[in-house]
């Protein structure tokens, strides 16, 4: 039988309790480097122990940007027993480059040894969710049936600059990425395991997708997708990682030559905008997002159907942690997506921990997106014309954060989906809000 594990580390207890014993009234304006750190702690039956560390410090130079901050840097690195791991390096900052340039980097190494895959189009692909249970002696079916094994090496960075006024800006960037997909490697799940709890070798849905012809030989064991983007951004928050007034939206064309040396030639575009309501001045705010993508021109492949760019990071899941909380990842992938968000947040409780600035809060929200314009070629649309039709997928749930010093954020949600054939609930731990 699957298990599934998640420790909240220590640190969130911790804080929580020294918050209430060294409680000080008067908030404290750091300088310098102000460190921060949780640890990945998770378990899975199939995929083993998950273990690592975040680091997130941030540079406040010499206080009177507070708030703000003059450089982020973000590490992770994580790891379980049977291979999967993140090896992950970001970089912000509005001060580094001459000019009031900003720059925003990246370069990790991500491998998974079993990621979601759904299919494509939402409710068109049916999902079954009681094989994702099937017992360890099926013939035909295992617990990894909707799984598939990815690499991905990427380097990104994005430059911002004013345009006109203060608050609009232009934006360039580049990405390298290198992709590496394939079916689920089951020998090396199986590893250590007793015999009676190992998983039989047969095919997974990803093997009937590429049998099927309906994941083309081309991109059935991934490619380069090097890109190029612009885009204008129009950015009036009062603070980036909690904003209690203003808007951010923004409009990038995302460009996929063959020039660059990328395996596959296509051209996304996507708009988002976020608002921002103070309904309580400090403590209690709405904030929802709304977003489009979609292909423009010429074919994307299929394994970068689950990007969803963006002018700070892009973020990976149409369904999940960062799009639709509750609702399986990767479960509303096509080649034009929209997506919403709405969040009550409230900071419940302040104080001040060592001369660090600290704040509790709670969040309430509902999630959702939908596939407005199909992926897939000729001979999966006719697989699929009796399928459901697509239609709005709906997640609700709720969250809690812990604060220090208004940036560094740990945050702890739990989503439910609306509906079955989106999976059940999903509960997430890591840094910030989602937008």
């Amino acid at each position: 039988m699957k298990k599934t594990y998640t420790a909240i580390n220590i640190i969130l207890i911790l804080l929580v309790t020294v918050s209430f014993v060294f409680a000080q009234d008067k908030e404290k304006t750091p300088t310098g480097w102000s460190f921060g750190g949780v640890p990945a702690i998770a378990y899975n039956s199939d995929t083993g122990f998950l273990y690592g560390i975040i680091l997130n410090p941030f540079n406040y130079g010499d206080g009177s940007m507070y708030p703000d901050y003059k450089y982020q840097v973000y590490l992770e690195w994580s790891r379980t027993t049977k291979g999967s791991g993140i090896n992950r390096i970001q970089f912000d900052s509005k001060y580094l480059l001459p000019f009031g340039i900003r720059i925003t980097g990246e370069l990790s190494y991500m491998t998974e040894q079993a990621l979601p895959f759904y299919g494509f189009n939402g409710y068109k692909s049916e999902y079954h969710p009681e094989w994702e249970d099937y017992p360890d002696d099926s013939e035909s079916i295992t617990r990894v049936y909707y799984r598939h094994e990815r690499n991905a090496f990427k380097l990104t960075t994005d430059f911002q600059k004013q345009l006109l006024g203060e608050n609009l800006k232009g934006l360039f960037g580049f990405g390298i990425l290198n992709t590496e997909v394939g079916p689920v490697d089951i020998a090396t799940l199986n590893e250590g395991k007793d015999e009676e709890d190992t998983l039989p070798d047969v095919p997974g849905f990803y093997d009937k997708m590429v049998t099927d012809g309906w994941i083309t030989e081309e991109e059935a064991e991934g490619g380069k997708t090097n890109y190029l983007k612009f885009g204008a951004v129009y950015d009036t928050r009062d603070n980036e990682p909690n904003p209690m007034s203003g808007m951010w939206t923004e409009a990038l064309i995302t460009m996929v030559p063959e020039f660059l040396g990328s395996d596959f030639g296509y051209t996304l575009l996507t708009a988002t905008h976020r608002q921002y309501f103070t309904i309580i001045p400090k403590d209690l705010s709405l904030a929802y997002r709304v977003g489009y993508q979609g292909v423009i021109s010429g074919e994307i492949p299929f394994f970068m159907l689950p990007y969803y760019q963006s002018s700070y990071q892009t973020q990976e899941g149409f369904g999940g942690s960062k799009t639709m909380r509750g609702i399986l990842k990767n479960r509303v992938v096509g080649n034009s997506v929209a997506l919403f968000n709405a969040e009550l947040r409230w900071k419940f409780f302040r104080t001040v921990v060592f001369g660090q600035n600290i704040y509790l809060a709670l969040n309430a929200f509902v999630d959702g997106g939908q596939v407005l314009d199909e992926y897939g070629n000729d001979t999966y649309t006719e697989a699929m014309k009796d399928a459901s039709e697509e239609s709005l997928h709906l997640s609700y749930g709720g969250g809690f954060r812990i604060a220090l010093n208004e940036n560094f954020i740990v945050s702890v949600d739990y989503g439910m989906a609306a509906d079955e054939q989106d999976g059940t609930s999903g509960l997430y731990i890591g840094l910030g809000y989602l937008y």
